[in-house]
C-alpha cells in the first residue's frame, strides 16, 4: 500500500511529465512555422484585446523579410473593416504535414487554413478537420458568392456539404517546364518546336556540357517533369489514393498508375537524365522552391503548372528572362476547380470573423494586393491603375516582401499586374478556362472514407518509392514491379474498385438527370 507522500511523489511525477510532453509539443509546432508577428505565446497587447484574433495558416516557400510590416499594416487595416487582428502563419512547405497534424492533435487555434484537392482535401474533411461552411457562406460570405461560378463553389462540396471555398483564378492547366531564355539564346537551342519531353534531352546536354555550375533541370522529389505529367497532366487523379483515368480513354476505367505504360516511360526518361547528370544531386531531399536556384544562378529549368502569362511570373520570381514549353494541353478538373482553397477549422475560435476576412478577399481590392505584394513605395510603386513595377533600386533578388502567391487568396482577377505582364491577362484566364479540355469527371470528388485505412496504407509506399521515381534516382524496371506489389499489399485495388463504385454511381446521377459525362 503506498503511502501519502508515495502517492503525493506519483501524481506531481506524473504531472511533470505530462507537462513536459505538453512543451515538447508546442515546440514542435513552433520550430516547424516561420516566426510570425502575434506568435510570441505573451499575453494580447492591451489594444488588442477588444478585437478578435484570427489565425490564418498556409504554405509558404519562404519568410520575407518584411513580413513582419506587412502583417501590422493588414492589422491595422482590417481591424477597421472587421473589428479583428490576422495572425498569419506561413509554413515551411516541407513540413506542412507534420504541423499540421500536430496542430490538430493539440487543439491550437487555427481559424482559416489552406487546402487543395492536391493537398488531400477530401482527406481532411473524412477526418472531421474542417466545419462545414454553407451558413457561413450564406451569411457572411455575399461578397464571394456574387464573384465566384456556381460550379466552382459545389467543387468544394463533400457529401452535399461545402468545406472549402476557392480561388478565383484560371481553373485549368497544361504541364511543362519553364527555361532561361538567355542560355537557350546563347547556344542558338530552339524551343519553339519542342512538344514531347524527351526533345529536351539534348538542350540539358548541351548546358551540361557549356555551363559548369548551371544543373541541367532543378527537381525535388514531389515535382519533377514526371509528377506533372503524371499527376493532371495525362490522367485525372480523381482525388485521393490509387485509382486514375486516363485523359485520351472514353472508357471511363480507373486504371491503377504504375501498370500503365506512360508511367513507366516516363520514369525511364527520368533515370536516363539522372544518370547523365542533368538533375540536382540532392533531388530526392531538396524542399526548396525549384526558381529560387535558377534565382541564384544554379539551374537551368524545372517543371511547372502553367497558365496564360506564366513565363513572365517566372522572370519576375528568377529575376532572370524565362520562356515556357507546354508538353500538353490545357485540361481542367475537378482537382483545378478545388486548387486552392480555404477551409474553416474545426479548431477555429472565430470562424464567423474568419469568413468576413475571407470575404473581403474577394472585395477588397487594397486588402488583396497589400496580402500579395505588401506596402506600395517600399515595396512596388504603380505605374498605373493596375499595373505595378518595382520600386527605384529594388528588383525581384533584393525585395524585401516577395511571397508570391497571388492564385492562393482571394479574386486573384482583382490582383495588380506587373509591368512586364500582359495587361490582358485576366480575359486571357477567362478564355483559357473556357477553351480548356474538361475532364470526363469533372465535378466527381471522391469521398475516401470508407477506405482511408488502405489510403493511408498506399501513401507509405508512395513515401517509400515514389521519390527515387519521381526523380530517378533508381532503375524504374526494377523500382516499379517492387512499388506494385508493396500497393497490392497495402489494398490498392480495393481503393481503385471504390473510386470506380463511386464514379460510376456519379455517371448514373448525371445520366438521370439528363447531362452527358
Amino acid at each position: 500500500m503506498k503511502t501519502t507522500a508515495g502517492r503525493r511523489f506519483f501524481l506531481i511525477g506524473g504531472g511533470v511529465m505530462l507537462l513536459a510532453a505538453a512543451g515538447w509539443l508546442l515546440l514542435s509546432l513552433n520550430r516547424w512555422t516561420f516566426p510570425s508577428p502575434g506568435d510570441s505565446g505573451g499575453p494580447a497587447p492591451a489594444a488588442s484585446l477588444a478585437e478578435d484574433t484570427i489565425v490564418m495558416m498556409f504554405p509558404s516557400g519562404s519568410y520575407p523579410r518584411d513580413f513582419p510590416l506587412v502583417q501590422a499594416e493588414i492589422n491595422r487595416y482590417v481591424s477597421s473593416k472587421i473589428n479583428a487582428r490576422v495572425d498569419i502563419r506561413l509554413v515551411e512547405r516541407g513540413v506542412w504535414w507534420e504541423k499540421t497534424g500536430l496542430l490538430f492533435a493539440s487543439g491550437q487555434q487555427v481559424d482559416l487554413m489552406f487546402t487543395a484537392g492536391w493537398m488531400r482535401y477530401a482527406d481532411e474533411v473524412a477526418k472531421g478537420r474542417f466545419l462545414p461552411l454553407d451558413d457561413l457562406l450564406a451569411n457572411y460570405g455575399q461578397d464571394i458568392l456574387k464573384t465566384l461560378n456556381p460550379s466552382v463553389i459545389d467543387a468544394g462540396r463533400i457529401n452535399g456539404k461545402i468545406y472549402g471555398i476557392g480561388t478565383n483564378k484560371e481553373f485549368a492547366s497544361s504541364k511543362g517546364l519553364v527555361l532561361r531564355r538567355d542560355l537557350a539564346d546563347k547556344y542558338g537551342i530552339d524551343l519553339s518546336s519542342i512538344r514531347r519531353l524527351e526533345e529536351l534531352g539534348p538542350v540539358f546536354r548541351t548546358i551540361k556540357e557549356n555551363e559548369p555550375g548551371v544543373v541541367p533541370l532543378q527537381v525535388r522529389a514531389d515535382r519533377s517533369p514526371f509528377t506533372f505529367l503524371m499527376q493532371y497532366g495525362l490522367f485525372d487523379m480523381l482525388g485521393d489514393g490509387p485509382g486514375v483515368l486516363d485523359r485520351n480513354d472514353p472508357s471511363m476505367t480507373v486504371v491503377n498508375l504504375p501498370e500503365t505504360e506512360a508511367f513507366a516511360r516516363y520514369a525511364r526518361i527520368m533515370y536516363e537524365w539522372n544518370q547523365a547528370g542533368y538533375l540536382n544531386e540532392d533531388a530526392v531531399t531538396n524542399k526548396d522552391p525549384e526558381f529560387e536556384a535558377v534565382k541564384a544562378g544554379r539551374a537551368f529549368a524545372y517543371a511547372e503548372s502553367l497558365k496564360p502569362g506564366f513565363d513572365r511570373q517566372a522572370s519576375r520570381d528568377t529575376g532572370m528572362p524565362m520562356t515556357a514549353i507546354s508538353l500538353t494541353r490545357p485540361f481542367t478538373t475537378t482537382a483545378d476547380t478545388t486548387s486552392a482553397m480555404f477551409a474553416i477549422t474545426r479548431n477555429a475560435r472565430h470562424p464567423e470573423k474568419a469568413m468576413m476576412f475571407l470575404n473581403l478577399l474577394f472585395k477588397d481590392k487594397y486588402l488583396l494586393n497589400l496580402l500579395n505584394w505588401g506596402i506600395e513605395g517600399k515595396h512596388y510603386v504603380k505605374k498605373s491603375d493596375n499595373v505595378i513595377g518595382y520600386p527605384p533600386g529594388i528588383d525581384a533578388k533584393n525585395v524585401g516582401y516577395n511571397l508570391n502567391q497571388p492564385w492562393m487568396f482571394g479574386n486573384q482577377l482583382n490582383s495588380y499586374l506587373w509591368a512586364n505582364e500582359d495587361p490582358d491577362l485576366w480575359d486571357r484566364y477567362r478564355k483559357f478556362n473556357e477553351e480548356a479540355e474538361k475532364s470526363r469527371a469533372l465535378g466527381f470528388v471522391f469521398n475516401p472514407d470508407s477506405v482511408k485505412t488502405e489510403i493511408a496504407a498506399c501513401l507509405l509506399v508512395d513515401k517509400e518509392f515514389l521519390p527515387a521515381i519521381n526523380t530517378g534516382a533508381l532503375d524504374p524496371d526494377r523500382t516499379i514491379p517492387m512499388y506494385l506489389e508493396k500497393l497490392k499489399a497495402a489494398g490498392a485495388e480495393k481503393v481503385i474498385r471504390e473510386k470506380q463504385r463511386q464514379l460510376n454511381a456519379w455517371l448514373a446521377s448525371r445520366n438521370a438527370g439528363g447531362e452527358a459525362p
